[in-house]
C-alpha cells in the first residue's frame, strides 16, 4: 500500500510562487510515475504535470506550461511541483498521484493507482 501526503499549499496573491511537495510512503517511488493533478470548485479534475521516473520527461497542461516546473528527488523519495506566476484561475485542490510500473509519464487520472487527500491552494487577485 502507497500513501501520499501533499503540503505546501496555501493562500497567495496573484503573481507569488508555491511550492507543492509530495512524500510517498513505502519503497515503490523510484519505479513510480508521478503526477499532480487539480480539481477547482464545481469542476472536474484536470492535469496539470506528470514527471517519468527518472525525472528525465516531463509534460504539463497548456494552462500551466511555462510556469509550473515538476521535479523530483528519487533519493529523498519526493516529488515537486514549484508554481510561479499564479493566476486566480490556479485557485484548486492539488492532488498527487502515484502510478506504479510505468516508465514514461501519464497524463490521465485513470492511470494512477494511488492519491494524496489534496492541498488547497487559493490564489487571491
Amino acid at each position: 500500500q502507497v500513501q501520499l501526503v501533499e503540503s505546501g499549499g496555501g493562500l497567495v496573491q496573484a503573481g507569488d510562487s508555491l511550492r507543492l511537495s509530495c512524500a510517498p510512503s513505502g519503497r515503490t517511488f523510484s519505479t513510480s510515475v508521478m503526477g499532480w493533478f487539480r480539481q477547482a470548485p464545481g469542476k472536474e479534475r484536470e492535469f496539470v504535470a506528470t514527471i517519468s521516473r527518472r525525472g528525465d520527461t516531463t509534460y504539463y497542461s497548456d494552462s500551466v506550461k511555462g510556469r509550473f516546473t515538476i521535479s523530483r528527488d528519487n533519493a529523498k523519495k519526493t516529488v515537486y511541483l514549484q508554481m510561479s506566476s499564479l493566476k486566480p484561475e490556479d485557485t484548486a485542490v492539488y492532488y498527487c498521484a502515484a502510478a506504479i510500473g510505468p516508465i514514461t509519464p501519464r497524463t490521465h487520472d485513470y492511470e494512477y493507482e494511488y492519491w494524496g487527500p489534496g492541498t488547497q491552494v487559493t490564489v487571491s487577485s
